[in-house]
């Protein structure tokens, strides 16, 4: 299994994907481009309020003027009805219907956006005299470079706000978030790392999950200097972006190994061994097999769905295919674990075993249930919020998991207690080789 979660580190690291769109965007304004699609898409940005702007700079304006070029705004409800609709639109009536239109003859336009009454997601397109007509002769004109910067309004009111407004409050959430896991470092961190270093049979699970919990912190580490760059210059950096969806995927296949090595041996050799063995680690050629399947088939998942959207960092709100099988995997090991541990339960005798099993299932189906839960739960927020809502209570609830594991096998009073009644019961007992009580 080591070797497993090296290799799918591995190719996180060789295959990760850029990050995703800026709301200062930079490339060129094409007639070829625009003529193939009936209208060059541009970008697409959350304006709100009263003052959202934007500001387009180009240099070549003898071109454009030449050209006739223009913008053309589209609210995203508009423009899903014009697309689905069962007219058939020519290109100049799609055009015709823009809700905001801006003619280029200036070096730089500005563009207020007002009297906005919800947060709504506008595309930009553009299109010049070449986008409506067949000669394609015509169309290979020179194009025009430009620079756009999407802006809403601040606290005050003021048009310098690079966030759209589904990503208002992630700059702080991570700001907030990376002080707790400084201040949590500070008063924990010595004595995590005296209990690692003794050993004793909870010695791989502290590994695992410490690590786990580090590849977290680096995640939201990485969040939040690319947020900090981003509020002043709406790019950010990329490579932040990236690599904070990286530590993400990487702290996934941790955990996932993590709760995999407690339960398969259960999973695998229940029928074979009796009930006062459960939640033993067992690395038969089936259980190892199993582990490694689905170890995969997450990894593998995780970067299809990166690829696939590249628009948001670390969750997504499950558009594609890959998501939703994301979402069955989760559902199908929470189901997994949680019936096997009910009937562990069940048969239990011991009370301080029953209450070390339940919190245990308490943690790991949250771990796997919080991200599926919350994608249905964000169906009833509205279009720009859904994301904001999956990212942060994600975050919260698998952070809350955390809590919960390691305050279970740090527990002086209820895991020493259960592991005095029983060694052979506690997870990876046989591979750590310890089963004496260690104290710290």
């Amino acid at each position: 299994m080591g070797g497993l979660r090296l290799l799918a580190v591995a190719l996180t690291c060789c295959w990760w994907p850029q990050g995703g769109q800026a709301k200062t965007l930079r490339g060129s304004f094409s007639s070829a481009a625009a003529r193939d699609a009936q209208g060059q898409s541009i970008g697409h940005f959350e304006f709100h309020g009263d003052h959202a702007l934007l500001c387009v700079r180009i240099n070549n304006i003898a071109v454009a003027v030449g050209k006739e070029a223009k913008l053309y705004l589209f609210q995203a409800q508009e423009w899903l009805k014009l697309q689905e609709s069962s007219q058939a639109y020519s290109c100049s009536e799609k055009l015709s219907k823009a809700q905001l239109t801006m003619a280029m003859n200036q070096t730089e336009h500005n563009l207020t956006v007002s009297q906005i009454p919800s947060p709504q997601t506008w595309h930009v397109f553009y299109a010049d005299k070449y986008t409506c007509k067949d000669d394609k002769e015509e169309s290979q004109a020179e194009d025009i470079p430009f620079e756009m910067v999407l802006l809403n309004p601040d606290a005050e009111g003021n048009p310098f706000n690079h966030f759209g407004a589904g990503e208002s409050g992630l700059h702080e959430f991570f700001f907030l978030l990376v002080l707790v896991y400084f201040v949590i470092a500070c008063i924990y961190a010595q004595s995590l790392w005296q209990a690692i270093k003794k050993g004793g049979p909870m010695h791989m699970i502290l590994k695992v999950l410490t690590t786990a919990l580090l590849l977290q912190a680096g995640s939201a580490l990485a969040n939040y200097i690319h947020f900090s760059s981003y509020s002043k210059d709406g790019i950010g950096v990329p490579f932040m972006g990236s690599l904070a969806e990286f530590f993400d995927i990487a702290s996934q296949i941790q955990m996932l190994y993590l709760l995999l090595s407690l339960c398969m041996g259960w999973t695998i050799v229940r029928m074979k061994k009796s009930q006062s063995r459960p939640l033993q680690w067992d690395s038969t050629p089936a259980s190892t097999g199993i582990a490694v399947f689905i170890v995969m088939t997450q990894s593998i998942l995780l970067l299809w769905e990166q690829f696939e959207d590249t628009s948001h960092h670390s969750y997504h709100s499950h558009h594609n295919l890959a998501g939703i099988l994301l979402i069955v995997l989760r559902i199908c090991l929470a189901l997994s674990l949680g019936c096997g541990l009910y009937q562990i339960i069940t048969v239990e005798r011991s009370t301080l075993k029953r209450e070390f099993y339940i919190t245990f299932a308490k943690g790991c189906i949250l771990w796997f249930l919080c991200h599926p839960g919350l994608v249905c739960i964000s169906i009833i927020f509205s279009d720009y919020q859904r994301d904001k809502v999956i990212t942060i209570g994600v975050i919260l609830c698998q952070s809350v998991s955390m809590i919960i594991l390691y305050r279970l096998f740090l527990s002086h009073s209820l895991y020493w207690e259960v592991s005095s009644l029983s060694s052979v019961t506690l997870p990876l007992t046989i591979s750590s080789g310890h089963k004496s009580r260690p104290h710290f």
